[in-house]
């Protein structure tokens, strides 16, 4: 398969853009490669479904940042499955064919031809290397799919359901009413088919004519290196079926990272502490720095003190989206007074502190020169 081209490219805007400029940008490509205005341009069409699934993705908020994020792991999750289908996205363009073609494209009348299925949603547990690293891993979902004893019809035989006479196939009937004003019409849905505009005469008895029924599916699950607690993917085409032959809607799964025992982080930035001696921070020292990858050898300065921060270039979290990029880590250092001494090592300390002076404690001497200040 081709490898997508970059959303902003197809469009012809820059990543920054606004919305409006957007769909501008969009407005123009659609009028230019309609396939209305195409007919038999195999060319015109794979550039009109090119734009429209660039619009579909940069016109939402979400999905804009997740592709800001991730690239395309952020929105297309296994990579899909089909062909790509514009209202796959949960984006209604009837407004922008509508400025191209006119205010009837789409119309204000009820559909009752094919409409997309349900998306749904899955959270999954992530451990922090996990996120960090990026993984494959399968999930069990139950949902709603089509009855493999009808074949989604919901008929006994298999049939296609029949057109409702009552409403004669659209799923509205019309009421005349008379008031003060006039002769009224309105239009309701129709109480023989339920708006569907058909019938099924002898239903599945699998799923009792309702042409679907609750299955358990396992999918395989991509997970983007670097992502983040609360963030998520689309798996397109995993969510429930569509009516009357409608696509699949898609499957949102989103990532909760549990803690762990040494690291945290901030973004792709990793943290953590390092507890060193009295000695060690007084003398300087070799210590081993735990990071994601692995101890890693770094030599503190003599006289280093508790809190001092100290960074590790690229040695943090993986951008998925960016090869080779990675954030930095960062550890703190912690000197741990001693307990339990003995009476030699308390006899030493006393030496010691005998031997010392203001010149070796420089923030003990400048806090009691404020403190005489301030009692001047």
């Amino acid at each position: 398969m081709p490898e997508k081209k970059d959303y902003y490219e197809v469009l012809g805007v820059a990543k920054g853009a606004a919305d409006e400029e957007i769909k501008k940008a969009y407005r123009k490509l659609a009028k230019q490669y309609h396939p209305d205005l195409n007919p038999d341009d195999k060319a015109a069409e794979a550039k009109f479904k090119e734009a429209s699934e660039a619009y579909t993705v940069l016109s939402d908020a979400d999905k804009r940042a997740r592709y800001d994020q991730f690239g395309h792991a952020g929105v297309d999750g296994t990579g899909g499955a089909g062909g790509f289908d514009p209202s796959g996205f949960g984006v209604d363009l009837g407004d922008i064919f509508g400025s191209i073609f006119g205010g009837e494209f789409g119309g204000g009348r009820r559909r009752t031809g094919p409409a997309r299925g349900s998306n749904l949603k899955y959270r999954m547990g992530l451990d922090f290397l996990e996120a960090a690293f990026g993984c494959e891993k399968e999930i069990t979902i139950t949902k709603e799919d089509l009855c493999d004893t009808c074949h989604g019809t919901g008929s006994k035989d298999g049939s296609a359901p029949k057109r409702c006479t009552t409403c004669n196939g659209t799923g509205q009937v019309s009421q005349r009413q008379q008031t003060m004003f006039g002769t009224v019409m309105t239009n309701r849905p129709c109480s023989a088919c339920g708006g569907q505009g058909t019938v099924v005469t002898d239903p599945c008895a699998a799923c009792s004519g309702r042409g679907r029924r609750p299955k358990k599916k396992t999918i395989k699950v991509r997970v983007p290196a670097g992502v983040d607690d609360g963030q998520s993917i689309v798996l397109q085409n995993e969510g429930e079926p569509g009516q009357k032959g409608g696509g699949y809607g898609d499957l949102y799964v989103e990532f909760h990272i549990r803690p762990h025992p040494v690291f945290t982080r901030d973004g792709f930035q990793t943290f953590c502490e390092v507890p060193v001696t009295f000695v060690q921070a007084s003398l300087g020292a070799e210590l081993e720095v735990p990071t994601i990858d692995g101890p890693v050898k770094y030599r503190i300065k003599e006289g280093t003190q508790t809190g001092e921060r100290f960074t590790l270039r690229a040695k943090g979290i993986p951008r998925g989206d960016r090869n080779g990029y990675r954030g930095d880590h960062v550890f703190v250092v912690t000197v741990e007074v001693p307990k339990h001494l003995d009476a030699k090592q308390k006899e030493l300390l006393k030496e010691f502190e005998a031997l010392s002076g203001d010149r070796n404690y420089e923030k003990r001497k400048s806090f009691f020169d404020k403190l005489k200040e301030g009692f001047r």
